[in-house]
């Protein structure tokens, strides 16, 4: 299995795809804004990378907004904030076979692209 979780108007999620040569042809594709994740969805990427946290992004703007930093965050409240609300999903996220790469620092990258090239 070869999927990409992205989002279509992240312009850094857009030229790793490019830089990478990925394609519908060659990935499953999902557009986490048009196409959200299900829970089953965000459940296969936690037994993969063995954390909700490690798929959360501290980086997006309601992080701060919502008063994220102040809070003890729990597993659940983190796969509950996902599920909610897509752009807390640290992106691009990559499931090659049974593999997993979360977020796009040069490192997951280029670990990609040895996995897939």
């Amino acid at each position: 299995m070869k999927k990409i979780y992205y989002l279509g108007t992240c312009s850094t999620c857009i030229r790793i795809i490019k830089e990478l040569g990925i394609t519908e042809s060659n990935f499953d594709m999902q557009d986490i804004k048009s196409q959200p994740i299900t829970a089953e969805q965000i459940d296969e990427m936690k037994n993969l990378s063995g954390s909700f946290e490690s798929l959360f992004s501290r980086r997006a703007m309601k992080y701060k907004s919502m008063g994220l930093a102040q809070q003890d965050l729990s597993e659940s409240d983190y796969k509950r904030l996902i599920l909610e609300e897509y752009t807390f999903l640290k992106r691009p996220v990559f499931i090659v076979e049974n593999e997993i790469f979360i977020g796009n620092s040069k490192k997951v990258v280029e670990a990609v692209n040895l996995k897939i090239n």
